[in-house]
């Protein structure tokens, strides 16, 4: 049989056909397989990245007080808070085809594997920005081919997921510039002093450069090979149409002026104050570490920098060169709103963070004004009088107390609480929390916001129970608010990075004492810087109403004290309890605050302190205790809540036959109030 051969041609045609349907089939299943991927990777969630951005924590008016970042400072902005120029230098440098491709540049990846096949290496990379994004929030810098995958599934999963301006956002906002700056924000303010959305176009080219090689081409490192980088980038933003050739050359010739370096240390800027916000947001407002340091928080604080630097100032030149051992504590609080104004917790806060604000220490005879307003509330007035003289005290049955006044000077003689306010009588005052009951003198400070364990015994009327100058600062905020407690407040508010009111304090007022009660121990308490008054050696430093109360013990010195406006403690004294010399150590605390006083308030007009209703005031013959008549040698002014005061005249000097002729009260306009309708701030 004779056997037909299939001819050549035929064959072939039909071996095209097989071929065609292979490859058909082949590119359908591809097609399909990738679709299959794209569908895949389009439903998984991208890895969750945590950018780390820079804490901020700003003072009352505003001002920067401090940024948060530990090596990494980043302020996210959105794309349209950047110069247009410098989105167009990142892309023309960086990525010239972004707008183009997805995800890769196939032409220039296809170059950079000829040149590392070549080479037998992995140094010629062709990362898009995507893939640049892709491995700075999700990857490590290793160069493997596990890690390019990675990098390749990853960006195709982020042009998937976003759309080019959202990539190139994220991109501008992670990009490493140098110098800590991370971000177009940061950058732009570390190099410039200035936000992205102003730079000119040559800031625009000479930032852009920067991210080939952050400390390679930092112009503050070395400006020529930076020079040399921002033609590049001009001359790329050139041939894309971006800019023109004039427009480049004029860039190019452009003189930059760079944000000077600041040699100072942060920590110079209210660091105990900062310390004191860092814990609050950490443990009162339970804000874990990372998110504090690098969530891109707002922290608004109740810091006055004007005030702040003040304190430090006064501080610096008044406590002496020569015993540096010697530290010292300021606090300052607004009284109307609890707002904390000033913080000073130390001398050097280089050579110690500790802060003395907080510290615990026996506050003397400042603690006497608490127990007075318990007493005018238990039936006590200014005038009720007691003895001055050595005095031993027995309580719990078996225990004595001795204590002694100052010097050991005593009058031997009744004296009233005013006058034992103003002399600070130790006898005076231990005579009446035994009167009082310990106990009640305890819950009065309570009240008042003292938080500190108390013992309740006599020597709490002396101050034996140690308190710290900011709980003893919010006491007397209670007092000059005419018995309305108000919380210190450091923090106003706190906004996390897209906005959101993390956390936001207002001032709650709070009745904890009697108006009437306090307004009259504020007026005894203006006493204490009257003549033989115990704050009387700085009275000449002050030109306004001020009312406040000394304390010492063996190893401290305390002035705790207000205006309406102004309410501050100060305390000096030694971190290892050596003694202090009252009359050279001890001086220091009334001399700080009375210039931190004076000089914080000078812009303001003096202020009187208000009475309520239910207050009258009289002239009383000191020696008698009865209201003066016109014959008194030494009449003085007494508050009184109504109906509490004298109602017998003095008549141990009045002529024979002559019938008493009581002094009046003085009018209403004193010398402060006619002082404040003329008075004009200091230029």
């Amino acid at each position: 049989m004779e056997v037909i051969r299939e001819a050549p041609l035929i064959r072939y045609l039909r071996w095209a056909k097989q071929f065609l349907k292979f490859l058909i089939l082949s590119l359908l299943f591809a097609s399909f397989a990738v679709l299959l991927l794209l569908l895949y990777l389009r439903s998984q969630p991208l890895p969750e990245a945590f950018i780390k951005q820079t804490t901020t924590i700003y003072s009352a008016n505003g001002e920067v007080l401090d940024t948060m970042h530990r090596g990494e400072n980043r302020i996210v902005v959105p794309l349209h808070e950047m110069a247009p120029d410098l989105v167009d230098a990142t892309i023309a440098i960086e990525d010239r085809a972004f707008r183009e491709h997805y995800g890769f540049d196939f032409k220039r990846l296809g170059m950079a594997v000829y040149v590392n096949v070549i080479n037998m290496d992995k140094q010629q990379g062709a990362s898009t920005i995507t893939q640049q994004l892709a491995r700075n929030l999700y990857l490590t810098m290793e160069k493997t081919w596990d890690r390019k995958i990675r990098e390749a599934f990853l960006a195709i999963q982020l042009e998937l997921n976003y759309s080019k301006n959202e990539i190139l956002e994220m991109y501008m906002n992670q990009i490493y510039y140098g110098h800590s700056a991370y971000g177009a924000q940061a950058a732009a303010q570390t190099f410039f002093g200035k936000d992205a959305k102003d730079l000119t176009l040559a800031e625009s080219a000479m930032l852009a450069g920067i991210p080939k090689g952050p400390s390679y081409y930092s112009p503050l490192v070395d400006f020529e090979r930076a020079k040399n980088r921002q033609k590049l980038i001009l001359g790329a933003m050139e041939r894309e149409g971006m800019i023109t050739a004039q427009e480049s050359e004029t860039a190019y010739a452009e003189k930059l002026t760079f944000r000077e370096r600041s040699t100072e240390n942060t920590a110079d800027t209210a660091p105990y104050f900062r310390d004191y916000i860092a814990n609050l947001v950490k443990n009162k407002y339970g804000i874990d570490e990372e998110l504090f340091i690098h969530g891109g928080l707002k922290i608004h604080t109740t810091l006055d920098p004007v005030m702040q630097k003040k304190a430090e100032e006064i501080v610096a030149q008044v406590m002496p060169k020569d015993n540096p051992n010697l530290q010292v504590a300021l606090v300052a609080m607004d009284p109307l709103t609890g707002h904390i104004k000033a913080m000073v917790g130390g001398r050097d806060y280089q050579q110690s963070q500790y802060n003395r604000t907080l510290a615990k220490r026996q506050p003397g005879s400042a603690f006497k004004p608490i127990m007075y307003l318990a007493a005018l509330q238990n039936g006590f007035t200014p005038l009720t009088m007691m003895k001055s003289e050595p005095t031993v005290f027995t309580y719990d049955r078996n225990k004595q107390y001795i204590p002694r006044n100052f010097g050991g000077r005593y009058a031997n003689a009744m004296i009233n609480m005013r006058e034992a306010l103003k002399t600070s009588d130790n006898i005076y005052a231990v005579k009446t929390i035994d009167f009082l009951g310990p106990q009640k003198v305890v819950d009065e400070a309570k009240r008042l916001g003292i938080t500190s364990p108390l013992l309740a015994v006599p020597s709490l009327a002396l101050g034996t129970s140690p308190v710290s100058p900011l709980e003893l600062n919010a006491a007397y905020v209670a007092i000059v608010n005419q018995g309305e407690a108000v919380a210190p407040i450091a923090i106003i508010s706190i906004e996390d990075s897209k906005g959101n009111i993390l956390v936001e304090e207002k001032t709650v007022k709070t009745r904890v004492a009697d108006p009437v009660a306090s307004a009259l121990l504020v007026n005894m308490m203006q006493s204490v810087f009257e003549r033989s008054g115990t704050g009387y050696r700085v009275a000449n430093e002050l030109n306004r109403p001020v009312a406040g109360k000394t304390g010492s013990t063996d190893v401290d010195a305390w002035l705790s004290g207000f205006t309406p406006q102004l309410v501050s403690t100060v305390w000096v004294g030694y971190d290892k309890n050596q003694k202090v010399d009252d009359v050279k150590e001890g001086y220091l605390s009334k001399k700080i605050w009375a210039q931190f006083m004076e000089s914080s308030l000078k812009d303001q007009p003096p202020a009187l302190f208000n009475m309520p209703a239910g207050v009258v005031s009289v002239y009383i013959d000191p020696a008698s205790g009865k209201l003066a008549t016109e014959h008194c040698p030494a009449p003085e002014l007494f508050y009184f809540a109504t109906g509490t005061e004298p109602q017998e005249y003095c008549t141990d000097h009045l002529p024979a036959n002559e019938s008493p002729t009581p002094l009046q009260p003085p009018d209403s306009s004193s010398f402060w109030q006619r002082m404040g309708s003329w008075w004009k701030p200091s230029e």
